[in-house]
């Protein structure tokens, strides 16, 4: 007995390449940048690497959770985010993608302080002189 055509592909994954949206790579390197300047990088990757499998599971928490987010988050950036997640590639992409900006801090960090890191600027916290003063 031949199987239905809508059963044929029933469970079918998909297995074409991975092709963010601009919007998308953008979105992956703010996050990307963020766990880097959280100094983050270890937990993340190991966090992402083990709930690979479940990057769809993911894509539908965030769709399920978009009520509650959208008064923090953009309810945009939410959907496209959610969409990248659906593909098979997404998590593989997004560990690249913290991979790739952690090297990119370690090398600037190799090269010195930024410049603009100037001693007393605004968003140096304040010194326990400065503290017991008032």
């Amino acid at each position: 007995m031949p199987w239905p055509a809508w059963l044929k592909r029933a469970f079918a994954v998909d297995e074409g390449p991975l092709d963010p949206t601009p919007e998308q790579v953008a979105i992956v390197d703010y996050l990307a940048r963020e766990v880097v300047r959280r100094g983050m990088t270890v937990p993340a990757l190991a966090f992402l690497e083990m709930t690979q499998p479940l990057n769809y599971v993911s894509a539908q928490a965030i769709r399920f959770f978009a009520p509650l987010a959208s008064a923090v988050f953009d309810a945009r950036t939410q959907e496209s985010f959610a969409a990248f997640l659906e593909h098979r590639g997404s998590m593989e992409f997004l560990c690249r993608a913290i991979e790739r900006e952690s090297s990119r801090a370690a090398a600037a960090s190799a090269n010195g302080p930024p410049p603009d890191r100037d001693a007393g600027t605004a968003s140096d916290p304040p010194s326990d002189a400065s503290r017991s003063a008032v």
